[in-house]
């Protein structure tokens, strides 16, 4: 079975200065440690909110070859919420779908899901995607969307996943 590697970025002032702990990190890992059945290498990052940090950072992961890339924060509408822009600079493709379906999921819980600009993106053979940044919203977003993760990454040449269906059915097209 394929060893997966998962960048973990979280974009945060006060997280990467180091005012709090960075809780929505470690919930993507253990969000993902119960979805996958595949050993997973983690490339954690917890930066400021700044552009060219993240964009920086997101193409360094992507160029080691990360499968997956998962961000938390700066997808509000903040004068420094910029992780998307910082998506969208890097990208080949953007994925409307990813955000599309997040928000979808999020409006059943909150109003204010609609002033998340969530997106998702290859960049090389990476695909990346926004999260928000509270560890519930993580996991209702990635339970979301994840089920087209593996089939994506599948699609832009990247390792394959295996999830524990007792978690997360995935889907993949009949054969594949």
């Amino acid at each position: 079975m394929d060893k997966i590697r998962v960048g973990v970025v979280t974009t945060s002032d006060r997280a990467s200065a180091g005012i709090y702990e960075d809780i929505s990190g470690k919930a993507i890992m253990d969000t993902m440690n119960e979805y996958l059945l595949n050993e997973c290498e983690y490339e954690y990052r917890c930066i400021p909110d700044e552009q060219d940090t993240i964009e920086r950072t997101l193409r360094e992961l992507a160029d080691i070859r990360c499968d997956l890339i998962v961000t938390t924060g700066g997808t509000g509408p903040a004068p420094r919420d910029v992780t998307t822009e910082a998506t969208e600079a890097v990208c080949q493709k953007i994925l409307p779908g990813f955000g599309e379906q997040m928000r979808a999921v999020s409006l059943k819980y909150v109003p204010t899901a609609i002033l998340s600009r969530q997106t998702a993106g290859i960049c090389g053979n990476s695909l990346i995607i926004n999260l928000p940044g509270k560890p519930k919203s993580i996991r209702e977003c990635l339970d979301a969307v994840f089920p087209a993760v593996p089939y994506c990454i599948d699609l832009i040449g990247g390792n394959y996943m295996e999830a524990d269906e007792s978690i997360i059915k995935i889907f993949r097209p009949k054969g594949k």
